[in-house]
């Protein structure tokens, strides 16, 4: 399953994120890795965007990046 297929209110565990480059680092930057626990707060209407909570981290996603990054629900 991928974090966009996720749901506000819901929590899960990064399993993997396939990303290079740029989109890797900034990810990593917020302390989004394997193993991550996180939180769905909320997602815009047109689900372009999501809001996630990692750590004491709020993070904005695009529905595109939210594809490459798999988890599972905790």
């Amino acid at each position: 399953m991928t974090l966009s297929e996720m749901n506000a209110g819901e929590k899960a565990i990064v399993t993997r994120i396939e990303a290079d480059g740029e989109l890797k680092q900034r990810l990593f930057s917020f302390g989004l890795r394997k193993g991550s626990h996180l939180k769905i707060k909320a997602t815009s209407i047109a689900k372009s965007t999501m809001e996630i909570e990692v750590g004491s981290t709020l993070l904005a996603l695009r529905f595109e990046e939210a594809k490459r990054i798999g988890v599972q629900r905790a």
